[in-house]
């Protein structure tokens, strides 16, 4: 399935358009508003558990909160910096590039970015021209199709589902190559599912986007959050005649719990890393100083802290798709990585719950807030209605106690 990019209505008269075609089409964070609602919910007294948001419950580890008090009281963090970044950050993402994932760039290859959100908006803006396709495996993460649209582009949706891990095949996406496809999206681990794809699997696809001269936006966010045996593959590293055409990006909000710090990267051809850095010149010039210093602080320390994550994650990841399977009309798939589950509630769809029966997911993630006071968020804003996403990445208490309310209310299904 394509979107097109919105034409503003030429019937009207341009001074009287209010909000331009472009952003006016921009949908709302699905996740974020799900997060929103929860939170004023709370802060009035009412008890809701919120899954929505994607954001570690541990604080920021102290070393890299130390490094960022530091930073305050020095007066060279108190002016403007490179709009690309602290060269000693972008020498130390080089680093830790390598070390991690066994992808060796130079410094001039990176560009640091308020958030891994501003890191994919500039990365398909540099690369993608009104028109060029690039296609988006679903279920996908919100942001996605609309940086896409943003910059010009064109989203082609290639539909995943449980029966396959949620992950998508050779086969599939040549059936949605055609001659304006200029980029291939590849994630793994995945948010929305915690799929992640096996180094064949991720070698083949790899060939492909070779074989046909495709460009690969490769978001490495969740590199570090995989269980069991499950390995993560960065492709530039494991295919490097794909590099030159290959964007990666990244950051330090779910390794190192610095999901409010916004700080994320860019990492790629010269001349790609160049032109984004160009846009963000005039975007937002520098990252705040602060949140580099505690950035430089992160990556260029150890991974102890995230190993004590991964194992609380792992155990949530366990006790929550027990918990889920055990509702009737739930399907969930165990996750191979990120701190997500996906689970297929289309086998509920116009029960009767409660006197009401909900069609879509979105009705039922509605039902389940209203009656059990649980946020999670519905397929809808992933591409694939008919399921739900759920963050582990709270307490081992809250996730008992939500999860054990939608089993209760589910279970009247009827």
């Amino acid at each position: 399935m394509s979107a097109s990019t919105p034409q503003p209505d030429r019937s009207v008269r341009p001074a009287d358009r209010r909000v331009s075609a472009r952003i006016g089409a921009i949908a709302e964070s699905a996740t974020l508003a799900v997060d929103a609602k929860a939170k004023a919910l709370k802060a009035a007294g009412r008890p809701v558990i919120g899954f929505g948001a994607g954001e570690p419950d541990f604080p920021t580890p102290d070393y890299i909160v130390e490094a960022a008090v530091e930073a305050c009281r020095d007066p060279r963090n108190h002016r403007y910096t490179p709009a690309g970044g602290l060269p000693e950050l972008k020498e130390a993402i080089a680093a830790k590039t390598l070390r991690d994932s066994g992808y060796a760039v130079d410094a001039s290859q990176v560009l640091v970015t308020n958030g891994g959100k501003q890191a994919i908006y500039e990365a398909f803006a540099a690369i993608l021209d009104p028109g060029d396709e690039v296609i988006v495996p679903a279920p996908y993460w919100t942001t996605y199709p609309e940086s896409i649209q943003l910059a010009g582009g064109v989203p082609v949706e290639v539909v995943t589902d449980e029966t396959t891990g949620y992950k998508v095949s050779v086969e599939q996406l040549e059936a949605a190559r055609t001659e304006n496809t200029k980029v291939v999206l590849f994630v793994s681990p995945s948010n929305p599912t915690g799929a992640v794809y096996t180094r064949a699997e991720a070698e083949a696809i790899g060939r492909w986007a070779v074989e046909h001269g495709l460009w690969v936006l490769t978001d490495e966010i969740y590199e570090h959050l995989v269980y069991g045996d499950a390995e993560f593959v960065s492709l530039p590293a494991l295919l490097p005649e794909l590099a030159d055409k290959t964007v990666v990006v990244n950051g330090v909000a779910k390794t190192y719990a610095m999901t409010g710090w916004r700080v994320g990267w860019v990492i790629g051809p010269k001349d790609v890393v160049k032109a984004a850095t160009n846009l963000q010149s005039h975007a937002t010039s520098n990252v705040s100083n602060v949140a580099q210093r505690a950035a430089l602080a992160a990556v260029a320390g150890d991974l102890s802290a995230v190993h004590e994550m991964r194992t609380a994650f792992d155990r949530r990841r366990r006790t929550i798709v027990r918990m889920l399977n055990e509702i009737d009309g739930v399907v969930c798939p165990e996750p191979e990585g990120a701190f997500y589950v996906y689970p297929s509630v289309k086998a509920l769809l116009g029960k009767e719950i409660r006197g009401q029966r909900p069609q879509t997911s979105a009705e039922l993630a509605s039902l389940i807030l209203d009656e059990v006071e649980v946020a999670v968020v519905p397929g809808e804003a992933f591409g694939t209605p008919g399921y739900l996403r759920l963050s582990y990445a709270l307490g081992d208490a809250d996730l008992a106690e939500g999860v054990g309310r939608i089993q209760k209310l589910l279970a009247e299904a009827r």
